[in-house]
């Protein structure tokens, strides 16, 4: 599994995987992408956990259309991290108790 934090009001766009863009047809489904409901806080920005399948190499986010209005658009992020590296992230950062009526 791999592993990325995404700001409030962001939502998950295209998703790469090794053969290029995920392709629901060839797949037959969509590609895995949980919230973990676990967040921290940087720059007074919270910033949510998600884990992603192996398959997956790269994914777009993009603002909310709530959110666009602050934003530069569209950002791609390139680099998934592992779970090591996550759970050192939640270690050293603020997080914030989780919160059942939240929905990511």
């Amino acid at each position: 599994m791999k592993y990325f934090f995404l700001s409030d009001g962001w939502v998950v766009g295209r998703v790469w995987e090794f053969g290029g863009q995920w392709n629901v047809n060839a797949w037959r489904r969509d590609p895995e992408i949980v919230c973990i409901n676990l967040c921290i806080v940087e720059q007074g920005e919270k910033l949510w956990l998600y884990r992603v399948e192996d398959a997956v190499l790269m994914v777009e986010v993009k603002p909310t259309s709530d959110t666009l209005a602050k934003t530069i658009g569209q950002v791609v992020l390139k680099r998934l991290i592992s779970a090591e590296q996550a759970i050192e992230r939640l270690a050293t950062a603020q997080t914030l108790p989780n919160s059942p009526d939240v929905e990511h």
